[in-house]
């Protein structure tokens, strides 16, 4: 017995040995590639610079200059905006195809192909394609998406819907194949109509996928970049009373990267404080919707 405990030691101390071995270059790399850079973006955001190297701390000046920006401001709300309407249109039309898509319909898979092909195609790619597609519909008007600032907010939300739908499907399908066939067939025979078996019975026992969806479909509406570069790339324009101007379609992300680039390099310090500003708020957000579905989740 002695024997096979002594051994049983030694297993155990080797493969916490190899385990470091192996985990070892994950914590190093996850390290070097994450949190140092995050720190050090933290760091920056309280600071005035040109490279990373002349650093000079002022305070929470570059805060202050982040939330008094009107830019900031516009962008703040319009990608709120954006966010609400697609995270409910993306939720809504994927859950719909997702139970259609699991009544037995023939070609059901190749269906679920289609539309989830979408979500392979790059953002620039996809952003640059609806862009012709759009001023190819608006040219019979005498307009462009880059004139109107409604024709950019529909345009983001119908290119969004397009390519997350799909996305979103999968994941309502494995939610919806996992509900309890027993639970059905008694709502079934306790005389339910299928409208009150999908709002009693069907969606609660979804509400894990709802949960995913979510909080997927909401993170991705504020951290859009892409899309929204290579749609409109914040177009149109107004030029306020100091001579600033405001990009009425330019979303948060896409501010703070024309903050940092476009701006004189004294801005900098701004754009880093913008960029921890808008990582707080969608953890927030995040967060707080993931708390508020899970308690209306049902266990099975």
């Amino acid at each position: 017995m002695s024997k096979k405990i002594g051994r049983g030691n030694s297993q155990t101390q080797a493969t916490r040995r190899w385990a470091w071995l192996f985990l070892g270059p994950v914590v190093a790399a996850f390290t070097i590639g994450f949190v140092w850079p995050f720190i050090q973006g933290i760091y920056l955001s309280f600071c005035k610079f040109r490279i990373t190297s002349d650093a000079t701390f002022v305070g929470i000046s570059n805060y202050q200059a982040a939330l008094a920006d009107p830019s900031f401001q516009h962008s703040f709300w319009y990608t709120a905006a954006t966010a609400v309407v697609s995270l409910v249109l993306i939720n809504v039309f994927a859950f719909a195809v997702a139970y259609a898509l699991t009544q037995g319909i023939r070609g059901s898979n190749l269906y679920r192909t289609v539309f989830f092909m979408p979500n392979l195609i790059g953002g620039i790619v996809l952003g640059y394609i609806w862009s012709m597609i759009f001023d190819g519909i608006l040219s019979h008007y005498d307009t462009s998406i880059l004139l109107e600032t409604k024709y950019g907010f529909w345009g983001l939300i119908i290119l969004m819907c397009w390519q997350q739908i799909g996305y979103m499907m999968i994941i309502y399908i494995a939610g919806l194949q996992a509900v309890p066939e027993d639970m059905i067939e008694a709502a079934e025979i306790d005389g339910a109509t299928k409208w009150q078996t999908l709002f009693r019975v069907i969606i609660p026992n979804v509400m894990p996928s709802i949960t995913i969806c979510t909080f997927l479909s909401l993170t991705n509406g504020f951290k859009l970049f892409d899309q929204n570069l290579a749609l409109t790339g914040g177009l149109p324009y107004l030029i306020q009373p100091d001579g600033s101007t405001i990009n009425t379609t330019e979303m948060l992300a896409l501010n703070i990267y024309n903050t940092f680039y476009n701006s004189s390099t004294a801005a900098r310090g701004t754009a880093q404080a913008k960029a921890v500003i808008f990582f707080v708020l969608v953890a927030g957000l995040g967060l707080a919707q993931l708390a508020y579905t899970r308690k209306r989740e049902v266990q099975q």
